[in-house]
């Protein structure tokens, strides 16, 4: 059996300590190639908003 590995201390929540996940993404810069990422904690419900590089090797969203 494998022992299990807490989560890195960046993906817990600032202000419970729950666990962030990811909600959304956005484009938001194309000539930069920037995305914003969405972060939500399970536990209290913030948000956080992330500005990261695009994943080049993620498959693009069709938007409705």
């Amino acid at each position: 059996m494998r022992t299990l590995v807490e989560p890195a201390p960046a993906s817990h929540c600032p202000h419970c300590g729950g666990e962030l996940r990811l909600k959304l993404i956005k484009p938001h810069n194309h000539v930069a190639d920037l995305e914003h990422e969405v972060l939500a904690c399970v536990n209290c419900g913030h948000e956080w908003l992330c500005t990261v590089p695009r994943d080049h090797y993620a498959p693009l969203t069709k938007v409705a």
